[in-house]
């Protein structure tokens, strides 16, 4: 028994050094706690780009869910972000961003706009569902999370990628928030990540007078850069605060490591090089041709490139750490 339990003893020290050693190799930052997560379905609708410009509610009705984690326990109201995914529907790098955001005390809620809905994603049929659909999702998210005890809101920003970075940046129109957003509530920020800006929307010059920051490569050639470069330009010669920030050769999903190694979509379409506008009854018009738009017009183009880039992704993390920290103040 006594040599029993030296042996034990030794063993346990042997482990507490182990620890000891594998402490010393850890992180700096440890990963993001959670202290805890909830599951909030709330009512949302489907609706046309055609109804939502128009400001009709006539859609087929949809129940959303999205993932509330909080970062710590208490009693404190928190800020957040709400999440919006792009065309291949919520996959690791948005989750990665979750775990930054969490890291940093800030609330997320990850919205998903395609299950709910019957989509797997619209990487190859973008028609599956309106562009706007996704800014009415995100008005319905922060009806929920306003409501919420340990949520602050005047502290809830907005965040997408692709698809949703175009539902993100346009959710900041005056117009559309007459329309469609939650009477006396709005984002206190909109983050959009390599958007569609090539659309030019009724009085789309006149947004919230809240932050907009947008992040995009240089070598995108899934969206149009230029596009955005234009628009941001029309708005800063308004006066509102907005920045673009580029990052030369980095291309689509340059901060989803998933990508590391490139992934060319060939089959899908993309649009970037199609200059649209909103006509009279919410048509959406190619303004080359003067007709409604359609992904079998010749400017329609195939097979864009999804890349990581690691040196767009620090910066670019950096960059929203910052200025979620000035803005949100977690």
């Amino acid at each position: 028994m006594k040599r029993f339990g030296i042996w034990l003893i030794a063993i346990m020290l042997g482990l507490a050094l182990a620890c000891g050693s594998q402490e010393a190799k850890a992180p700096a930052e440890p990963p993001a706690q959670v202290a805890r997560m909830e599951i909030h379905s709330f009512q949302s609708m489907t609706l046309t780009d055609q109804d939502f410009l128009t400001g009709r509610k006539e859609g087929k009705p949809v129940t959303i869910a999205g993932e509330l984690r909080l970062p710590r326990s208490g009693t404190d109201r928190l800020p957040a972000v709400v999440l919006l995914h792009g065309s291949g529907g919520v996959r690791g790098f948005v989750l990665d961003w979750e775990q930054d955001l969490n890291a940093m005390g800030v609330a997320t809620f990850v919205l998903d706009s395609f299950t709910p809905r019957g989509i797997v994603n619209t990487n190859y049929d973008q028609t599956q569902l309106g562009r706007s659909a996704m800014i009415f999702d995100a008005y319905r998210a922060l009806e929920v999370l306003a409501k919420h005890p340990r949520v602050d809101p005047a502290r809830i920003a907005l965040m997408g990628f692709s698809r949703g970075g175009q539902a993100a940046l346009y959710a900041s129109l005056k117009r559309f928030q007459r329309q469609h957003g939650p009477v006396g509530q709005e984002f206190a920020a909109y983050i959009a990540f390599y958007p569609v800006c090539n659309t030019t929307y009724h009085e789309d010059e006149n947004v919230a007078d809240k932050p907009i920051r947008i992040f995009i490569g240089g070598s995108d050639d899934y969206v149009s850069v230029g596009a955005c470069r234009a628009y941001v330009e029309r708005l800063k010669a308004k006066g509102k605060n907005v920045q673009l920030t580029e990052y030369a050769g980095a291309g689509h999903a340059f901060d989803a490591r998933e990508f590391k190694t490139p992934l060319r979509l060939e089959k899908a379409p993309t649009a970037r090089r199609c200059e649209l506008a909103e006509a009279e009854d919410g048509v959406i018009i190619n303004v080359k041709t003067k007709q409604p738009f359609t992904y079998a017009d010749p400017c329609v183009e195939y097979g864009p490139t999804l890349a990581y880039n690691k040196k767009a992704s620090t910066e670019a993390r950096r960059a929203v750490k910052d200025f979620v920290t000035s803005t949100l103040k977690p």
